[in-house]
């Protein structure tokens, strides 16, 4: 569905991850309990999952149990169980998931809920993908109704369907159970724009949970499809796919000032799949605490302006394409995989197509389009950077 995170207003955070957990509470045809029964009795799973520019729903089903899944999305779109019961035994369980999975874990609560801060000035990007307390409590059934009746219709969606299947049979069983669904205004989607760019912002956060210390730093990315959105992907797998990736080789194995670390276009609520402008480029870096944070910020742009000083050779940039090309490939060998990306495709592109032909788009990108494109996004001047340094256990984490 084309609704996530950014398409919240305020007061209503973490309403698209709380409609996550609404949609599994039951349908006029299916009660609560039967989604997830008749799905996993007839040897399927089923999940779903928030994003900043989407919410997603799977079922994995033997191919000959087709019409269980597409009744079952069907019946959820077109009457989903909308009650006070309901909403308050989710909102306790996305606070419960928030407690588990979020404020009693390391690094997480900094993550979530300060890195956007720093990265964003517009609202719409910078607060809490999984929302507050607060805004939970605020909630009302009246507010979930007219959320679904504004993003959950068949015109907001997206249905892909990936396996071994007959297409004819399968568009015949979409039109029997969707068909007469009907349709909503088109939903008006929030302005994501960011203001004009300054300096860079940077900040401390003491985690009494961390025991090793961490930094976040970030660069304001490149438009989704354009040129410097491949080339910029191109450098991120020069610096950290794999074994022979300069991180891993220079900071993790050599300097040994870095434990491990993560980065991709769109971090953390995102990959550069499903990364949508505006967005960041942005790396998390656990280290060595007999480094301070600004070492770590130090060494990372030492790796950086090695790319835009010296360039890259051919060599490096075709080992970073067959890691990439290698990636790419393994992750469509298995039809939810394939049927997700589709999705995707369609929901942020319009194009479905591109399954079959973005590989080539980054593989296309010469050395001097990455040396060019980090001296673009990736200056000092440019960079956002959190500092996550454990704190004695008696304080609080500061917010």
């Amino acid at each position: 569905y084309g609704v996530g995170a950014r398409s919240e207003e305020k007061g209503r955070t973490g309403f698209a991850h709380l409609f996550e957990h609404m949609m599994f509470q039951g349908s006029a045809n299916a009660p609560k309990g039967q989604h997830f029964k008749l799905v996993e009795s007839n040897g399927g799973t089923l999940n779903g999952s928030t994003h900043p520019d989407f919410t997603d729903y799977f079922e994995v089903l033997p191919s000959n149990k087709l019409a269980v899944g597409l009744w079952l999305e069907s019946d959820r779109m077109r009457s989903l169980a909308i009650n006070q019961e309901n909403l308050a035994n989710q909102k306790d369980a996305v606070k419960q998931e928030r407690r588990l999975n979020f404020d009693n874990q390391p690094y997480n609560t900094a993550i979530v809920d300060r890195w956007p801060l720093l990265a964003f000035r517009n609202w719409q990007n910078s607060h809490s993908l999984i929302g507050s307390f607060e805004d939970l409590d605020a909630a009302s059934v009246e507010d979930v109704a007219r959320f679904f009746k504004t993003f959950y219709a068949p015109n907001n969606a997206i249905l892909v369907l990936a396996g071994d299947l007959d297409p004819a049979e399968a568009k015949r069983l979409v039109a029997t159970y969707f068909g007469d669904i009907p349709s909503q205004p088109q939903p008006q989607h929030p302005d994501l724009s960011e203001p004009a760019e300054g300096a860079g912002r940077s900040e401390v956060y003491r985690d009494p949970l961390a025991q090793v210390p961490a930094v976040v730093i970030g660069y304001p990315g490149p438009a989704r499809r354009s040129p410097d959105y491949y080339a910029l992907g191109m450098l991120d797998v020069l610096l950290t796919g794999g074994e022979s990736s300069r991180f891993q080789q220079n900071l993790v194995k050599g300097k040994q000032s870095v434990i491990q670390y993560q980065a991709d276009l769109g971090w953390p609520f995102a990959g550069v799949g499903d990364y949508k402008d505006p967005g960041q480029y942005a790396i998390f870096l656990l280290h060595n605490p007999a480094f301070k944070g600004a070492e770590i910020v130090q060494q990372v742009q030492e790796e950086i302006a090695r790319v835009q000083r010296d360039g890259v050779e051919d060599k490096d940039l075709n080992r970073v394409k067959t890691f990439f090309r290698a990636a790419t490939i393994s992750r469509l060998q298995g039809s939810m995989q394939r049927a997700r990306q589709l999705g995707q495709y369609e929901l942020l592109d319009g194009n479905p197509d591109f399954i079959n032909t973005e590989m080539a788009s980054f593989l296309a990108v010469t050395p001097a389009e990455v040396q060019a494109a980090a001296r673009k996004y990736c200056a000092p001047e440019r960079r956002s950077i959190l500092e996550i340094v454990p704190a004695p256990p008696a304080e609080k984490p500061e917010k």
